[in-house]
């Protein structure tokens, strides 16, 4: 690729101006991402020093290119989210998942319901549809609301910041050029592993400090429903068909010969487009009512399309980015600095996850920003893909607190105080976020990523 800049003090200094630039916008000015991420961008290629031209095509380049691999991907996964809301599925999974592990030990259950549902659902709207769950099993239990629902917050927020197919992972993986398959199986086992962690942190730690017990104005679910077998089946398959789907795709790559005759088979089905697609169509047989039939074949995909937009367009600008920087000597200077001082890389991209969604309330946001930024760097600084980006997306939970609408949301169905909620909700994603993060750094150290 021809050389955006070779001023090296300039375009350092500008990278930080767009840095602080863009979360400024963000979290003063209260700026959309997309313009607070493009605005910063037109900037850096005025900078004395920069090619213009050069510029412009590492930008188009860089937008094209990535949302080449995700913009249908992202699409397809919204739909699936959107099928699973209207459905019932997200109950059935649910109430499965409490039958399984017993109705002494809900709090437990709904966390590892979180860890499920984080994976295809957005984490604010599963919560919202939960929430009567969560306040009918506080009162039939007499305990604590923050017991009940801490471990369900943080394991929400964990898998859907982490693990494919939700929308922010599959973006970011897209930017590093991650291994799918890969992230989906050391992802998940990092998630359960912070996800327990969010539990026993509002059982033993927060819960026990917070005497809020559940509202009875919510509690409209029954804790009765035995799950039917068929209809468990069902609900689970839009989920984990696609998921095991694009698992065996990276088996097969790594593990079975080129002449194989079954690995182009395996192959195109794991393509995460076709097995998405395989999603959708096991989430649409679910639909039940003629109203639902109706609705499933415009309104619920034109939802599903709103909901990925933003997602699609910020995707392919943290591309464009990253191709920009890729051009200057940025990359150079900050690969010099870990190696002079003898940092881990794999702590950089966790560190700007973590400013990223500190700074901007965003999981997404974090999870994209720490990608697009750390992409051009990972072949200096000797960090895989997949390393990359777990470290980033475990970094982007810390920490959900007043700035994040998804603690918003979880505070006021919960009617959780302000200080209750930083210590359950905050104190869960903190402690999540990091005991995933070192068990990706276990996974790296021990080279299985």
């Amino acid at each position: 690729m021809n050389a955006v800049s070779s001023n090296p003090v300039l375009t350092l200094i500008a990278f930080i101006l767009l840095v602080v630039v863009l979360f400024f916008l963000i979290a003063r000015w209260k700026w959309h991402v997309f313009l607070a991420l493009l605005i910063p961008i037109i900037f850096f290629g005025i900078i004395p020093g920069v090619q213009q031209e050069n510029f412009i095509e590492a930008f188009e380049a860089g937008f094209g290119k990535t949302l080449g691999k995700i913009g249908v991907v992202i699409v397809l996964g919204s739909i699936i989210a959107e099928a699973l809301k209207h459905t019932g599925a997200i109950k059935a999974i649910t109430h499965s998942i409490i039958y399984l592990v017993g109705s002494k030990r809900i709090p437990l259950a709904l966390t590892f319901t979180g860890f499920v549902l984080g994976i295809a659902i957005f984490s604010d709207v599963a919560y919202v549809i939960l929430n009567p769950l969560v306040h009918a099993s506080a009162i039939a239990t007499n305990t604590s609301i923050a017991v009940m629902s801490t471990g369900l917050v943080g394991a929400l927020q964990l898998t859907h910041a982490i693990v494919p197919p939700t929308p922010g992972p599959l973006a970011a993986a897209a930017l590093v050029g991650a291994d799918i398959g890969k992230i989906i199986v050391c992802g998940s086992i990092c998630c359960l592993a912070g996800s327990i962690s969010c539990w026993a942190w509002g059982k033993w730690f927060a819960g026990p400090r917070i005497s809020t017990t559940g509202n009875p104005e919510f509690a409209t679910e029954s804790l009765s429903e035995v799950p039917n077998a068929n209809s468990i089946f069902w609900s689970y398959a839009p989920i984990v068909v696609p998921i095991i789907l694009i698992s065996l795709q990276s088996v097969a790559k790594f593990y079975l010969d080129e002449g194989n005759a079954v690995k182009p088979i395996i192959t195109y089905l794991g393509w995460p487009v076709c097995a998405l697609t395989i999603g959708v169509w096991l989430a649409y047989r679910n639909v039940k009512s003629e109203e639902a039939k109706k609705e499933s074949k415009s309104s619920w995909i034109e939802t599903a399309l709103k909901g990925a937009a933003m997602i699609i367009v910020v995707t392919g600008l943290g591309g464009s980015l990253s191709e920009i920087l890729k051009g200057t000597p940025v990359v150079n200077y900050i690969v010099d600095f870990f190696v002079h001082y003898q940092l881990p890389a794999i702590i950089l991209p966790f560190l700007i996850g973590v400013i990223g969604n500190m700074i901007t309330g965003s999981t997404t946001v974090g999870v994209i920003t720490a990608a697009s930024i750390v992409a051009p760097m990972l072949s200096s600084l000797q960090l895989s893909p997949e390393a990359a980006m777990l470290s980033g997306a475990s970094g982007s939970v810390i920490i959900k607190y007043v700035n994040s609408s998804y603690f918003w949301v979880c505070t006021s169905l919960s009617r959780l105080t302000v200080n209750q909620a930083m210590l359950a909700y905050g104190g869960a994603t903190l402690v999540g976020g990091v005991v995933t993060f070192l068990c990706v750094c276990l996974l790296w150290a021990l080279n299985f990523i």
